[in-house]
């Protein structure tokens, strides 16, 4: 699955500080998190496809990782984000 640019860069515009900015902790929270629900569904029509299982359980781990440390810079921005993002650990 890839993303479009326009999805990218709606994604950054609405969860970084602009479109351009793909380096923002919540903007790359929220494209591992919208990767991951797509996944979790190709998942449930294809349960023996294994790769994208791998490559799910490394996204989750990727976003665990980020959402640990935004946890431990700024919890404010992590509450607010989960919430948003639907999210809970």
């Amino acid at each position: 699955m890839s993303l479009s640019k326009e999805t990218k860069a709606e994604i950054f515009k609405k969860y970084g500080k602009s479109e351009k900015d793909t380096g923002s902790t919540e903007g790359q929270i929220a494209l591992f998190t919208n990767r991951i629900n797509f996944l979790t569904g190709h998942l449930k029509k294809n349960h023996k496809d294994y790769n994208t299982e791998r490559s799910l359980v490394m996204l989750v781990g990727k976003r665990r990782s980020l959402l640990d440390y935004l946890k431990d810079k700024d919890i404010e921005r992590y509450r607010s984000l989960i919430k948003e993002l639907g999210i809970r650990k």
